[in-house]
Formats: C-alpha cells, sequence, structure tokens
C-alpha cells in the first residue's frame, strides 16, 4: 500500500501507542487526522507534528452524538485505538468504565461503513483470550488466535468489548464486504508509556526510590512484553496486508517473568531496595503469551527488540524525561487510573 497523502484517521492518536502509529504514517507520508479526548493522551506527543502542519488534530469525544460521522468524513483508512482502557488496577477495578468501549466500538463501525471508508484497522488485545487457559505460570503456553474462541472467557469487561469489537468486524465484512483487521497488542511498552502499566511502573518506583520496592501478584506471572516500535510496524504491516477481519496476534514469544523483570530494573538503576510482594492487588492471569506464528506467515513480521534491551531504553527515557517530585505525588494514583 502507498501511504503518501493516502487519508488516514487515528483514534485514540494522542495516546501512547496512537503518538507511535501517528508517527509513523506521517513519516510514510500519509494525511493523518487524530482524534482524541485527551483522557490519557498528550498533546505533547504530537507537538512536532502539529507546529509543523503534518498532522489534523481534532478534541473530541466519539462517544458523543454525530461526532463518528464527521471525523471519518473523506478517510480512506481508519486506525482504531481509542479506548476507555488502562494497566491492570483500572482493568480490574472500573468495569463500568471499561463497558463504555462497546459503544464507542460500535458507534464508530457503523460511521465507517456509512462513509465507506475503505479499512479498519482495530486496536484489540491479549485480553480476549480465556482466562481459564491462563492460570498455570508453569504451563509453557503460547495462544495462537483460535484460543479465543468458545467457551469464551474474556478478561473483564476490557477484554470483552475488544472480543465484540472483534466479532462485529468480522460480520461487517461478512454481510457487507467491509475491510478490516484486529490487531491483538500483548502487554506493549516503551516511550511515552503510563505509570499504571507494568514495566513503566516499576521504573517508576525505581525512580522515586521506593523502598521496600512494591510487586503486584506473586511475582510469578509471566508475560510477553512488546515494544512500542513492533506494534507499531505490526499494526501498519496488517493495514497493508490483510482485508477479511482476520484476528492477529502482536506480541513476542519471549516468556518472562514479573520478577525478572523487577531485578533488571533494580540492576540496571542501581536502586537497592527490598522487594515487597502483594498478592492481593490486581494480576490478571498467571501466564499470558501470544505465539505470533501467523504474523510472521501473513505479514512477515516478528519482534526486533529483546525485552532487556527494550527495557533498558526505556528505563533511559524515563530517567531523562521525567521529574522525581511529580512523580512522587501522581505513582499511587497513577496505579489505578488512567
Amino acid at each position: 500500500m502507498d501511504w503518501k497523502m493516502r487519508k488516514v484517521l487515528v483514534t485514540g492518536g494522542a495516546s501512547f501507542i496512537g503518538s507511535h502509529l501517528v508517527d509513523a504514517l506521517v513519516e510514510r507520508g500519509a494525511a493523518v487526522r487524530v482524534i482524541d479526548n485527551l483522557s490519557s493522551g498528550r498533546l505533547a506527543n504530537l507537538r512536532d507534528h502539529l507546529d509543523d502542519g503534518r498532522v489534523e488534530f481534532i478534541h473530541g469525544d466519539l462517544m458523543e452524538s454525530g461526532m463518528a460521522d464527521c471525523v471519518v468524513r473523506d478517510v480512506q483508512v481508519v486506525f482504531h485505538l481509542a479506548a476507555d482502557h488502562g494497566g491492570r488496577g483500572y482493568v480490574d477495578l472500573h468495569q463500568a468504565a471499561c463497558a463504555t468501549n462497546l459503544a464507542l466500538d460500535g458507534m464508530l463501525f457503523a460511521a465507517c461503513q456509512r462513509a465507506g471508508v475503505e479499512k479498519v484497522v482495530y486496536a484489540s488485545s491479549g485480553c480476549v483470550y480465556p482466562n481459564f487457559l491462563q492460570t498455570d505460570p508453569d504451563e509453557i503456553l503460547y495462544l495462537t488466535e483460535d484460543k479465543a474462541g468458545p467457551p469464551y472467557d474474556a478478561d473483564n469487561m476490557y477484554g470483552w468489548a475488544k472480543l465484540m469489537g472483534e466479532l462485529t468486524l468480522a460480520a461487517y465484512s461478512r454481510d457487507w464486504g467491509m475491510k478490516s483487521v484486529s490487531c491483538r497488542y500483548f502487554t506493549v511498552y516503551g516511550s511515552r508509556g503510563h505509570e499504571n502499566h507494568a514495566v513503566i511502573a516499576m521504573i517508576a518506583r525505581a525512580f522515586v526510590g521506593q523502598d521496600p520496592f512494591v510487586v503486584w501478584g506473586t511475582g510469578e506471572q509471566v508475560r510477553n512484553w512488546t515494544h512500542v516500535s513492533a506494534i507499531v510496524r505490526g499494526t501498519v504491516l496488517a493495514a497493508e496486508k490483510i482485508d477479511d477481519a482476520t484476528a492477529i496476534n502482536l506480541g513476542t514469544m519471549a516468556r518472562t517473568r514479573v520478577l525478572d523483570a523487577v531485578h533488571e530494573v533494580l540492576r540496571y538503576t542501581g536502586h537497592r531496595a527490598r522487594i515487597e510482594l502483594h498478592p492481593e492487588m490486581p494480576t490478571g492471569p498467571m501466564n499470558r503469551v501470544a505465539d505470533n506464528g501467523l504474523a510472521k506467515r501473513l505479514l512477515g513480521w516478528e519482534p526486533e527488540v529483546e525485552f532487556m534491551d527494550g527495557l533498558r531504553k526505556t528505563v533511559d527515557w524515563y530517567f531523562a524525561e521525567k521529574n522525581r517530585d511529580e512523580v512522587r505525588m501522581v505513582l499511587d494514583r497513577m496505579l489505578m487510573a488512567r
């Protein structure tokens, strides 16, 4: 696909992942429009593009009547990343807020159909996979795309909304021929990330010198943290190569325990602290790792950034950009907020 001057909408484009995607699309020559309500996104993430006039920004809420129809007008490709979401503390404790994504996605997809949008690229999630599969951290488990089928047991209302979004796009494809692809993101980290997600929370705790160093859960939880650069590259490739509403995993297959990540953060930052485990806190599944074989076959994609390398780069970014006093003031709140 030639992106040069292709008219593109990125919902949630001022957010962590969304702003990196905007960078990639601008670099490819696309004409990018962003809508974001700035509930978690930051205009600073788009500042250079806005100053140069390369991105059209709309400060708006897609839940408002008529907004979706307005922003998709004259657009060829929609990258839908806007959602009410946060880290584990948020998705566990704010179920009603995450449930609003059901309405948001439905309104946007219907507007895309009415406007004749060529393709919708949907930011889905590893949260669509059944919880009952992900309980044993000692099991060598890789989640293939078909495992999101029945019996359904998605991860909280956030996961159910993402699953319904995927199924809606599949129905639009069957019934009306609307082109789309769903990208299942797995535990994304990197620069511009928020303290409500695990990797940035670990880095923030070291940054402010927390002692004891708090870790939610037993620390045995297994994750496949995937660098934002790989997620963006996979998302663009999915837009270029998949039309039939296929859902595809974007995640590394490297299995990393939470405690292993914690030890590397402490080692790399030089922070000496006693680790204090809090198994009563929200932790999510004990064993969540993608199988990315389908992405390799259909997209020619696989992650290029090893986790420990990406973690150290993210530490460097965080320590260079953040103010310790400000982080201390907001850290406890951010762990549970957007």
